[in-house]
């Protein structure tokens, strides 16, 4: 049996729909896999698990040949930092919860930002998170927590493959670790993989190992190689670019693997308030294999995909 192309784009979750919400919009893009984050990114208030409307969500996704959704951690988290004990002990309890949410909706990947130094070091940060990590995961766990592939903006830690290594070699439980691997952030960490993708596969590989990338953030940049900016563009709008993301994204490296956009929207050049997703285009242009020069116009008039 054939796989069938992985492609989708992180959706919304909210109000009384919720996750049964969050698979209808990724449906009406054209997509069979799809991101969420359980309630806002900048906070962690959170419904009760009850009132996901799981059981819903998931009888669409099966219905509407949706094979994968992937959860995505709040950016406030961060275990690295050595200098706030309460804010590591408080991350470790959500993150906890949110490894009980994430399992309701079906979801086997919880996405995570390693988390900042903020002035520590890098050392004493790779320490603190794998610390943080050791107190979360637990024997009976089905879901993994994925590392994400950082730009290095700041003090963020994981913009090396050699600091994820660090931490996954520092976890017991290290099983129950994955990565993310976002093309944006690997490119502004200085990775080149608009010309040399199969070189940084080779590196993860004996590094890491590619077995451990469970999820794929397919992002174009705003900015070139190496500038640890962490600034996200339309597919093929970026320095990257449609003919690199496109080879990235029907790689054989990523055919079983979840490619999920995470691309700005578009700002109406005349009324800043409105803005139009791109996404159904990119997905659209992905499924193609082909480049729609179009899109911006495309968006702003409301065509077709």
């Amino acid at each position: 049996m054939t796989t069938p192309f992985l492609i989708g784009s992180h959706v919304s979750m909210k109000g009384k729909p919720m996750f049964l919400g969050s698979a209808q919009q990724a449906a009406e893009l054209g997509e069979n896999v799809f991101m969420v984050y359980t309630g806002a990114p900048q906070n962690t208030v959170r419904k009760p698990i009850e009132e996901l409307n799981a059981k819903a969500g998931q009888e669409f996704m099966q219905d509407h040949d949706q094979v994968e959704v992937v959860v995505h951690a709040p950016y406030i988290i961060n275990l690295g930092n050595v200098n706030k004990p309460e804010n590591f002990h408080f991350g470790i309890q959500f993150l906890k919860s949110e490894i009980q949410r994430a399992q309701e909706i079906g979801a086997t990947q919880i996405v995570l930002h390693p988390g900042s130094h903020v002035g520590a070091g890098s050392q004493a940060a790779i320490e603190q998170i794998a610390k943080g990590l050791n107190q979360v995961l637990i024997d009976d766990q089905k879901i993994q927590i994925s590392l994400e592939t950082m730009a290095g903006k700041g003090t963020e830690v994981g913009k090396t493959f050699e600091e994820l290594a660090a931490i996954i070699n520092l976890v017991d439980r290290s099983n129950l670790l994955s990565v993310t691997f976002d093309t944006c952030h690997v490119n502004d960490a200085g990775y080149d993989v608009k010309n040399d993708f199969k070189g940084v596969l080779q590196e993860f590989d004996e590094v890491i190992g590619l077995e451990r990338i469970k999820v794929i953030h397919l992002n174009d940049s705003k900015n070139p190689l190496g500038s640890h900016k962490d600034r996200h563009e339309i597919i093929g709008l970026g320095t990257i670019g449609f003919e690199a993301l496109n080879q990235i994204a029907h790689s054989s490296e990523f055919a079983q693997l979840p490619k999920l956009l995470e691309t700005p929207a578009l700002k109406d050049p005349e009324n800043k308030k409105v803005t139009y997703d791109p996404h159904g285009y990119e997905v659209a242009m992905l499924k193609r294999g082909q480049m729609n020069p179009d899109i911006l116009a495309d968006m702003m008039a409301a065509k077709p995909f």
